[in-house]
């Protein structure tokens, strides 16, 4: 597989979450049928991030496991926890999501052929 079909299909699950949830890395690549893939979704959201199309995509809302926003620092200045606080996310810590609260699991999708 292509790492571009991999991005456009991670962009297509990214399209999918809902505003007030969050989705990780890992579920994402699981869904995709990559199980230690988590560490490609990062790498296809950041070239997302450098499209000047990525603004339609909603990647603020993917953490890592734990909730935490390591995705971050490629955000202008504190923009990904202003994004998610605006859609009512609670925090655990300054910058870390309540995540059983409000984890989506891209699973759940079932109309559309990741793979």
């Amino acid at each position: 597989m292509k790492s571009s079909d991999f991005y456009e299909r991670v962009y297509a699950i990214v399209s999918e979450i809902p505003p007030g949830r969050v989705t990780t890395y890992g579920a994402i690549a699981q869904t995709l049928g990559v199980g230690s893939g988590a560490r490609m979704v990062g790498y296809a959201l950041n070239n997302l991030l450098q499209n000047p199309d990525g603004e339609k995509y909603p990647a603020h809302r993917v953490v890592n496991r734990l909730g935490q926003l390591t995705g971050r620092g490629y955000f202008p200045e504190d923009s990904m926890r202003e994004k998610l606080q605006q859609e009512q996310i609670e925090f655990t810590d300054e910058y870390t999501v309540n995540i059983k609260k409000h984890f989506w699991d891209p699973a759940e999708l079932n109309q559309i052929d990741y793979e």
